[in-house]
Parts: C-alpha cells; structure tokens; sequence
C-alpha cells in the first residue's frame, strides 16, 4: 500500500480530504502531519493560493521523503477586492480563530448592500512527488456573504458563505455529501485525486 502525507493539522479539513480522496484512491493510506515525525512548517508568505501549496508540499516531501497533497484555500469577497484571500486563516491577526474572522469580516461589511455581497472561495492542491514531480489544480464555489452566522457544520467562514447552488443554506448548514459536491476542496480534490493515482501507479 501507497502512504501520501497530507500536510495539515486541521482535523476537519484532513477528514474532508480523506474522504474525497478515498473515492479514488482505493489502495492509497493518507497520513496528516500528526501521524509523521514533526518538522519545520514553512510559513505560508506566498501571494497566490498556488504558491503556498506548493510551499507546504515541498516541505513535506523533503522533510518525510512522502509523495505529499497540500492545499492552500481562502475566501475572496468582491466589495473588498478579493481579500482575505491568502491570508483567509489570519485575517484577524493571531492566534488563528474562525470566530474572531468572521467577526472581522461581518464588521468590514457591514454596511454593503446584499446586492454587492458577492465571494467565491478557491482552493488550489499540490501534489508533490519525491521524484520532483508536481501537479498544481484549482477548485471554485462561488456565492455570497450573508449578514449572520448560521449553522455548526464545516470550519472557517462557512457560517457566513451561501453557495449559487443552495441559496437558502449557509455551507456550514449542508450535509457532508452536499458540500463535498459542490466545494472549491471538493472540485480539486477530484481533480487531482487519479492523477495522485497515476503518479504512484
């Protein structure tokens, strides 16, 4: 059996990956950066989602010598010119909290209009092989940011974000089946996923 490192600590991020990935890759165990020896985790200072997968992947690949998936996702909000952005995670400076980031993000647009509210989130993955192989793909939901936080699944601005495809639900109010289909994760996940397969063919 193949073994891929994961690399993140996000434990609802890291079953979200297993799972998608899993519909794929059938002989394949996936490990998080918990079950590896610890390393030195790169900080994230790349200005594009891309480069910071891609900064996460490397590391680990040269750290543990594992073919290594690393993403690096965020929400952009049209009214604020696309941000948060890369710095999604640290929006509202450390220590990370989704609690105190939306809250920021509430504050920030307040007095936009619902018309004008309009975001996307992206996600890019990596994938990096200890050959020097490397696969970068990209995933979009597009929606928009409701006034009030809703709902107790997912993580991150989830209880503020409503996808085109159900306008009535926050993302954080879908099923786990529901938001894997539609999610920026969910799409390159799916993406990348035979190509993992092929690469370790």
């Amino acid at each position: 059996m193949s073994t891929v490192l994961v690399a993140s600590r996000n434990a609802k991020k890291l079953e979200e990956m297993r799972r998608i990935l899993a519909e794929h890759l059938e002989s394949v165990e996936v490990v998080g950066l918990d079950d590896v020896e610890p390393f030195d985790e790169p900080v994230e200072d790349q200005p594009t989602f891309e480069g910071n997968a891609l900064l996460k992947a490397r590391a680990g690949v040269a750290a543990t010598g594992l073919p290594t998936i690393a993403d690096d996702s965020g929400l952009c909000v049209e009214a604020l010119n696309g941000m948060p952005g890369v710095l999604s995670a640290r929006w509202s400076g450390p220590p990370k909290s989704d609690e105190r980031n939306n809250e920021l993000l509430l504050a920030q647009l307040s007095d936009v209009p619902d018309e004008r509210r309009r975001a996307h989130f992206r996600c890019a993955v990596a994938l990096v092989h200890p050959d020097g192989r490397e696969i970068v793909v990209e995933g979009r939901m597009d929606g928009r940011v409701i006034r009030e936080v809703r709902g107790s699944g997912g993580f991150g601005y989830d209880v503020l974000f409503v996808a085109d495809e159900f306008p009535d639900l926050t993302t954080a109010e879908l099923s786990r089946d529901a938001k894997d289909a539609i999610s920026h994760r969910g799409k390159a996940l799916r993406e990348i996923a035979p190509l993992v397969a092929q690469m370790l063919a």
